[in-house]
């Protein structure tokens, strides 16, 4: 379908999503949210589609956060309403059963950093900055920054960039763990399309076994998550991937996965 604050491709069973609103820099009001939404369907529902990467229009920005235009109009219902569907939005996108890339191509700020925090790692460019500045406007994250964030840097590393709002440029995120790797603002569609077609050249059962497995267990203690992972273990060999996996080992062949769930 056509989009009018996205843009959406498929080539190679990589799409891609990229939030088109590079005059607001990429914020996020109620329209992009819900055609995000639609997008993210559209991903789910497709079986030829085996990563996803995220990225911003424009050299600026990947998103600057929430429409401070719109946000400025809201009641506390109104603003209740407006981070719900964030969180619905941003957690539908955490749940896709498929890889998820951030490519943060410059400002992550609020909304933004929440968004690339709901992917399975975050690429970033060298001119690119994260954030939750939020504190600075008398709120706070309200798309799921003060839970994702110390799940993935700790709760002091959080608190400090929480509570003082301040940007975070892409070398530390990094450093903190934040970020998985950096590139030139030029190659870093290249590397992270690079990373996607290695990923999606494995099996489409077994990527989703260990995204689940992983997320999972990270909510559990060891011995539930062990059980988690050896459950999945178990069904992933009942699989077409594993048959075609191991027989291509044998056979001295690089394996040709057919990319179906079953």
């Amino acid at each position: 379908m056509a989009y009018e604050n996205i843009l959406f491709t498929l080539e190679d069973g990589i799409a891609t999503i990229t939030f088109n609103r590079p005059k607001a820099l990429n914020a996020l009001n109620g329209a992009l949210l819900d055609e995000l939404t639609q997008a993210l369907d559209e991903v789910a529902e497709n079986e030829d589609v085996r990563v996803l990467i995220l990225t911003g229009a424009g050299e600026k920005s990947f998103v600057a956060g929430a429409d401070i235009t719109e946000l400025a109009t809201f009641g506390p219902l109104q603003a209740k309403i407006f981070a719900q569907k964030g969180q619905t939005v941003i957690g539908q996108l955490q749940a896709l059963p498929i890889p998820v890339i951030a490519a943060v191509n410059g400002f992550a700020l609020g909304g933004g950093s929440e968004m690339a925090l709901a992917c399975d790692f975050i690429y970033a460019s060298e001119n690119a900055n994260f954030g939750l500045p939020e504190i600075s406007l008398g709120i706070i994250p309200g798309f799921g920054g003060t839970q994702r964030l110390p799940r993935l840097i700790g709760a002091n590393m959080a608190k400090e960039m929480i509570f003082t709002g301040k940007m975070v440029p892409a070398a530390e995120a990094k450093e903190i763990g934040m970020v998985n790797r950096v590139f030139s603002a030029e190659a870093l569609m290249e590397e992270a399309r690079k990373t996607a077609k290695a990923i999606a050249s494995k099996g489409k059962v077994s990527l989703r076994a260990a995204k689940q497995s992983i997320n999972r267990g990270l909510n559990t203690d060891l011995a539930t998550g062990l059980d988690i992972e050896c459950d999945a273990f178990a069904l992933c060999m009942a699989s077409e991937d594993a048959k075609e996996g191991t027989t291509a080992f044998l056979e001295k062949r690089k394996a040709e996965f057919k990319g179906r769930r079953q």
